[in-house]
C-alpha cells in the first residue's frame, strides 16, 4: 500500500512539474531531502527560486489538497528551504513558497502560499 501511495505521489509531483514548465518554470529538483525534511519540487520562476509542495486528493471528502498544507508542514518546508539555500551558498536569492493542489483533474496553484 505504501509503495503504491509513493508511486501515486511521484506521478502527481511529475504532473505538477509539467504544469509549472508550461508557464516557463525550470524544475531544478524533485523530492529534495535533507535532515530537516523534504520539499516536493524546487524550481526557478525567472530570478525567483520556488519551493513547492504538491498535494493530491481524489475528491473533496478529506478536504481540499491546499488545506492539507498546515502550519507544521509549512515550517518543515521553510527549514528545508533554508538548509538548501545555505548548502548552496544562495542566501541572497529571492524565493517564495508555492502550493499546488490537484483534486481529481483540477490543478490549483497558489503562489506565495505562505511566508517563512
Amino acid at each position: 500500500m505504501e509503495k503504491n501511495r509513493r508511486r501515486l505521489g511521484t506521478n502527481y509531483e511529475r504532473a505538477a512539474a509539467y504544469y509549472l514548465e508550461q508557464f516557463g518554470y525550470i524544475v531544478l529538483e524533485y523530492n529534495y531531502r535533507c535532515r530537516m525534511g523534504e520539499i516536493d519540487l524546487i524550481a526557478k520562476d525567472g530570478s525567483c527560486l520556488v519551493f513547492c509542495e504538491v498535494k493530491y486528493r481524489a475528491d473533496s471528502r478529506k478536504g481540499s489538497p491546499i488545506e492539507a498544507v498546515g502550519v507544521r508542514k509549512q515550517q518543515t518546508i521553510f527549514r528545508c528551504a533554508m538548509y538548501y539555500l545555505t548548502e548552496r551558498g544562495m542566501e541572497d536569492v529571492p524565493c517564495r513558497f508555492d502550493v499546488i493542489g490537484i483534486e481529481g483533474g483540477k490543478v490549483t496553484h497558489i503562489k506565495n502560499a505562505f511566508e517563512g
